[in-house]
């Protein structure tokens, strides 16, 4: 009797150990598998990226088409669609079209034309409706531009809004010295900063402009009312001369366009709330913006507008920094000849 029962026991515990030994496996077999598929999705995931229309984009209303064409799926019809790539500073815009992480990015024709002179080939696809108004703090008792003197303006260097400071400053006569050029990149930053009493002027495109002026804060200077146009959508000039990237940016520009002509027909508060997602910002100061902004449809930048850039860069460049681009570009210039001459 008690050599059964303790043969009973023997045999309860051996099924324990094998019911035990065969878990472990499973579970090993369920993480390798598990492995193995996020590998594989990886993989996937990157594929896919790489096939798609990567373009780099802002929390601002001269991206909002590409926000409607997305949001509506009009990007659908592109083989391999389209990634919208999110940053809150243009700078950052431009390093990843540079780096060629991007194909397209929402800029300006002063940063455009700068990446072009240190090399970058680019495809002006779109003169967008971005534009610029110079905010002064309501507790800097600045209401006119002359009184601009002795303050600190944020903008980003060699960009839209450097030019401005120096068109603004040379409007009213101040001395260059006396205005005080603060580079903050990030938008929301600066915007902060005007709450928080940090900075004196600034600039600002919508829907950030709209905020501030909702705070009660000064505008000072519209480019509006000169007639700039600055803003631009560009594409890597190199990428654009494949045929599959070629095909995708038509695509694009289809899309585009039909966001723009919902826009237009609609006005801007009928995507309020998707502004305030895109943009960031709280949906009453969506619900505040003006409501008859006009989209036109993908048509390159005016030589007007080309000139005002360039001639202010070779005026603005130093000439350090000019040698630097030139022998930039005419490296790559020979190394793209010895690469032929290989190949031939």
């Amino acid at each position: 009797m008690i050599g059964a029962k303790h043969k009973m026991t023997v045999m309860k515990q051996l099924m324990t150990t094998i019911v035990c030994l065969l878990l472990l496996a499973a579970c090993g077999q369920s993480y390798e598998e598990t492995k193995r598929i996020t590998q594989k999705q990886r993989r996937e995931a990157a594929r896919k990226d790489s096939a798609a229309l990567k373009v780099a984009v802002m929390p601002t209303l001269d991206c909002l088409p590409m926000y409607v064409a997305e949001h509506y799926q009009l990007f659908d019809t592109l083989r391999g669609g389209v990634r919208l790539k999110f940053f809150m500073a243009q700078m950052d815009c431009d390093t990843a079209l540079e780096r060629g992480r991007v194909e397209g990015a929402i800029s300006d024709l002063v940063r455009a034309k700068r990446m072009e002179q240190h090399g970058l080939k680019l495809r002006y696809v779109a003169a967008t409706n971005a534009h610029w108004q110079l905010i002064a703090n309501r507790n800097a008792r600045v209401k006119q531009l002359k009184q601009l003197d002795d303050k600190m303006v944020a903008m980003t260097r060699f960009s839209a809004t450097d030019l401005l400071t120096d068109r603004v400053i040379d409007s009213v006569k101040l001395d260059k010295d006396r205005v005080f050029k603060v580079q903050i990149n990030d938008v929301s930053v600066r915007l902060l900063m005007l709450q928080n009493n940090e900075m004196d002027a600034l600039w600002l495109t919508e829907p950030q402009s709209t905020c501030a002026r909702l705070m009660k804060h000064n505008v000072v200077y519209d480019t509006k009312k000169e007639d700039l146009r600055l803003g631009t959508l560009v594409f890597r000039e190199k990428e654009m001369q494949r045929q599959a990237r070629s095909l995708q940016l038509k695509l694009f520009v289809d899309a585009y366009n039909k966001a723009c002509d919902s826009i237009n027909k609609y006005g801007i508060h009928h995507y309020s709330r998707l502004i305030a997602s895109r943009c960031r910002i709280k949906d009453n100061m969506a619900d505040s913006l003006p409501n008859r902004l006009k989209y036109d449809h993908a048509v390159g930048p005016r030589e007007i507008d080309f000139t005002l850039a360039e001639k202010w860069l070779g005026k603005n460049e130093k000439p350090k920094e000019k040698k630097a681009a030139a022998a930039k570009t005419t490296g790559k210039k020979a190394k793209n000849k010895k690469v032929k001459g290989k190949k031939k």
